[in-house]
């Protein structure tokens, strides 16, 4: 919508037009999402709604590092007990440990982290007793 509203024209009747054109050009034909539900029409009103959408798309963290990286210790070791194999253990075990190793050597700011390494065989052994029992 690029062009201005004349003078005199009722803004109604110039909004409508505005929507009849694009419509014949076919402006709303193939939109993503179309004839699928509103995503959010189920959940309340949140006046806060775009602010929440823009940090989630920005990739924007609430938590300070090193509760962050707390949280993500936490969802390894879920993703350890639903692990299927021994190498997916390593993995995910080699990938927190790295992270937890930089912030020992450079911590976080925010509050202390009381993290330490993960013991790659004991994680193991609990996960193996696990799967056998």
């Amino acid at each position: 919508m690029t062009e201005r509203k004349p003078p005199g024209v009722d803004f109604e009747s110039w909004v409508d037009r505005q929507i009849r054109e694009a419509a014949e050009r076919g402006a709303f034909d193939r939109l993503e999402g179309m004839g699928k539900p509103l995503a959010s029409a189920d959940t309340p009103y949140d006046e806060m709604w775009w602010v929440r959408e823009k940090l989630h798309r920005e990739g924007f963290a609430a938590l300070p590092p090193s509760l962050a990286l707390r949280k993500e210790a936490e969802d390894a070791m879920e993703a350890v007990h639903a692990a299927r194999s021994e190498r997916q253990v390593r993995a995910v075990l080699a990938e927190i440990n790295e992270k937890i190793r930089a912030a020992l050597r450079r911590p976080p700011p925010g509050p202390p982290l009381r993290l330490s390494v993960f013991d790659v065989d004991e994680v193991l052994a609990a996960w193996r007793a696990g799967r056998t029992g």
